[in-house]
């Protein structure tokens, strides 16, 4: 056996691909795969030279010439494929043709993208089978393909537990947002939510929302039904500091506030107090009161400086509050078209609340919006004795009447002076550990809090229409929907058979 006769070829072959398999088992052994590869381009020179002649008189032949034009084609034909998915790759375009251009992503979120300095890695809690997956993902790509500096990851809470749990996720549909440290929570793939979320965390500078405390208010460190310590944790996981503050011990609220909230007080606010929180608001300051039927607050007089009154009894509807619960316990739907409220897709759950007044002459200078109604079936029942309620057209307050309202100044301030806002809302219960997780108890805090925190250089951004639209039934349409799927349905089909059966006999 000569050199010549060697398999060169056979070996050269053999050594490139098993070099290509092993990469891709073991690419830390980088000097292996490179000193086989290294061997495998030897064999192959070595056998091109040592069958030069046989390789030159194999070129000269016509179906050899032919057969290289071909692979030169393809090969051409392969590299321009090859270049064009580079460049598409890079500089892609897409058409929305959605029906409300859902996809189309407005001028403020192209600023924020631009804009961004620093990574930020988006990881989505989503099934396929939940309704916002779809969304998301269509959303996010449209983000990503306008900014390098957003990195998506799409998981599955049920197939990888341990990584929702260690997020700390109890809702599916959940984005979290994380960049420097910081981790900020997102609940809908609305572009006002996600852009939103995009702007606080690519500030270093976080908003301050103070609790007052020293009136029986609910505590933030309670983790039983009745405490706040869930709303805590939503208001940390979205960007915010959380702090409270007695306004006995101080001499004004601190000039670091964002927010400032009334979280339930159920002893008097005295008047020193409510000259504190008055000065507050007159400065640009931004207010949230909590307030719950059957307690004595003190705050009448406060809240009237403004034009706004806390109305008697305790609301009843007959029509939305919660299936086969108390008349009081609310299950509101109806919202009036606010920056607050423009995102809501599910119904609050209000637990035992009063209703808002507002004085159009003393508040003649705000702009008054009633964010939340109940239905025209509604009532303020001013006597709950003995349970048995019913609608006195000499005691009660006929509905449909407003359980949270919006304040804001109807005079643009000054250039760079703060801008006062203030919401009142006839509930605290909404916001305790006992009913925070219902879906729009935790929406509507969330964006009321936001609303406040004076987040609204994205009003601008229109709402677009949700491709899934959750139909939650009040207990009227429930009784509709038995009689008509339970009942009537069926008995027009029996009656539709015996007619067919009648007539067949009759052939």
């Amino acid at each position: 056996m000569n050199v010549k006769s060697l398999p060169f070829g056979i070996i050269g072959i053999v050594l490139g691909l098993g070099g290509a398999i092993g990469y891709s088992l073991r690419p830390d052994l980088l000097w292996a795969v490179t000193l086989v590869e290294l061997s495998a381009l030897s064999c192959l020179i070595g056998f091109f030279i040592l069958h030069f002649d046989a390789v030159k008189a194999f070129s000269g032949r016509r179906t050899t010439k032919l057969g290289v034009n071909s692979l030169l084609m393809v090969l051409l034909f392969t590299a321009i494929l090859g270049i064009v998915n580079f460049l598409a790759a890079r500089h892609s375009v897409r058409w929305d043709w959605s029906e409300n251009q859902n996809y189309t992503l407005a001028p403020q979120t192209h600023r924020v993208l631009r804009s961004l300095l620093r990574d930020v890695k988006i990881t989505v809690f989503t099934r396929e089978k939940d309704p916002g997956y779809q969304a998301y993902k269509q959303r996010l790509e449209s983000y990503r393909q306008a900014s390098t500096k957003l990195a998506v990851e799409f998981i599955d809470p049920e197939k990888q537990p341990k990584i929702a749990q260690t997020y700390g996720i109890f809702r599916s549909d959940t984005a979290v947002f994380e960049s420097n440290g910081q981790t900020i929570r997102v609940t809908s793939p609305s572009e006002v939510e996600l852009t939103g979320a995009l702007l606080r965390i690519s500030k270093d500078a976080k908003k301050r929302i103070v609790f007052a405390e020293g009136h029986s208010e609910r505590s933030l460190e309670d983790k039983e039904r009745n405490g706040l310590s869930i709303a805590k944790e939503a208001l940390l996981r979205q960007g915010y500091e959380v702090a409270t503050v007695s306004l006995l011990q101080e001499a004004a609220v601190p000039s670091d506030t964002t927010v400032l909230v009334l979280a339930g007080p159920r002893r008097p606010v005295t008047k020193d107090e409510q000259d504190r929180i008055q000065a507050y608001v007159e400065k640009g300051g931004h207010l949230l009161v909590l307030v719950d039927p059957d307690t004595q607050t003190g705050l009448e007089s406060l809240l009237a400086h403004w034009g706004l009154g806390l109305g008697p009894g305790v609301l009843v509807d007959l029509q939305d509050r919660l299936a086969a619960g108390d008349l009081t316990a609310l299950l509101v739907r109806t919202f009036t078209e606010h920056e607050i409220t423009q995102d809501l897709t599910s119904a609050v759950l209000f637990p035992l609340s009063r209703h808002i007044t507002f004085d159009e002459q003393v508040g003649k200078d705000w702009d008054y919006v009633p964010l939340a109604r109940t239905s025209a079936n509604s009532w303020a029942e001013t006597n709950m004795q003995g349970r048995v309620v019913s609608l006195s057209e000499q005691e009660d307050v006929k509905g449909p009447l407003p359980l949270a309202a919006a304040l804001a100044p109807k005079k643009a301030p000054e250039e760079e002076a703060a801008r006062p806002a203030i919401v009142v809302i006839g509930n605290s219960t909404f916001a305790t550990n006992a009913y925070l997780n219902f879906p729009g108890n935790s929406d509507f805090f969330l964006h009321t809090t936001g609303w406040l925190a004076d987040e609204r250089n994205l009003i601008a951004i229109a709402p677009k229409e949700p491709a899934l639209r959750p139909f939650t039934p009040n207990p009227m349409q429930e009784r509709a929907l038995l009689y008509v799927q339970v009942i009537a349905l069926p008995l027009m089909t029996l009656v539709t058979g015996v007619m067919m059966w009648r007539r067949r006999r009759r052939l």
